[in-house]
């Protein structure tokens, strides 16, 4: 009993240690350290990319048992999770998991991604966040559900929490996607690769989370606007591409509107020092 205890412990850390998290932060120094450790508590591989920030978000991470890249410039958040990918990729990660650095998301709840890889190793799994958590900001759930919509049509699949910065990249995904991810991309880059994924046949599974209010002293990163108006552009392009996916677009419509059942499943980079303490 003791030694069928001690495989399976021992199978769990083997497992846990395959992966990575990434956590891309700018200007994050009221609540990075603290979402690192947490993270480190529950995955022995944690990169952070310091994203050219001007308050000592690098700074406060000295002395933790991470890796600290830094860009020389603000990349944006396309360019901090391109690299972070790239490194733990080249560190032979078989998935990598990202969250943000402002304490919305819970570190805790990592266990939740690595038990659903487990079963379902080739899945790129998204936090989605309940309804309620989601109302916090009027204009803001507004624009989320729209880039829902917008993504879903593209993809040709119903998405859930598409902005959730909270997901588990499988390692296969990242190889074989490559997305621009300069300045400008920023956010529309998470959700340009859920659609890729889509097309390329990988399931997208959602992993329920919470969301805290962010705890730092600036607004998100996220701008409803000019962000929409971005990942609009790039579905436009994407469904003209696609001849508009029409028949993509009335099985994502009723779903997204609660006509239909769902399915189970669904920089510029610059240099930088690393740290390994």
């Amino acid at each position: 009993m003791m030694n069928s205890m001690l495989r399976n412990t021992l199978h769990e850390r083997r497992a846990t240690d395959s992966y990575w998290v990434v956590i891309p932060a700018y200007n994050e120094a009221a609540t990075v350290r603290d979402v690192a450790t947490r993270a480190r508590r529950q995955c022995p591989n944690v990169i952070v990319v310091d994203d050219g920030s001007s308050d000592g978000t690098g700074q406060v991470l000295t002395g933790l048992d991470v890796t600290v890249l830094r860009n020389n410039k603000n990349c944006g958040k396309a360019g901090s999770l391109t690299r972070g990918f790239d490194h733990a990729l080249a560190q032979g990660a078989i998935g990598v998991l990202t969250l943000d650095g402002d304490g919305q998301h819970a570190p805790e709840e990592i266990p939740l991604f690595l038990n659903q890889a487990t079963a379902h190793p080739n899945a790129f799994l998204v936090g989605a966040r309940k309804s309620g958590q989601r109302r916090v900001s009027f204009w803001r759930y507004v624009a989320n559900r729209v880039a829902d919509f917008w993504i879903g049509w593209a993809a040709g699949t119903s998405i859930e929490d598409s902005q959730s910065g909270f997901r588990l990249y499988p390692a296969e995904l990242l190889r074989e996607v490559s997305i621009p991810h300069g300045l400008a991309a920023s956010f529309v880059y998470e959700s340009e690769i859920l659609i890729e994924a889509a097309r390329r046949r990988f399931v997208i599974r959602k992993v329920p989370v919470s969301v805290s209010p962010r705890s730092g002293s600036h607004p998100s990163h996220f701008r409803p606007v000019l962000d929409i108006v971005r990942i609009a552009r790039m579905v436009a392009w994407k469904l003209v591409s696609r001849r508009m996916h029409l028949t993509a677009h009335n099985r994502t419509f009723k779903r997204h509107w609660g006509m239909a059942q769902p399915e189970p499943g669904y920089c510029d980079r610059e240099v930088a020092g690393q740290v390994r303490k």
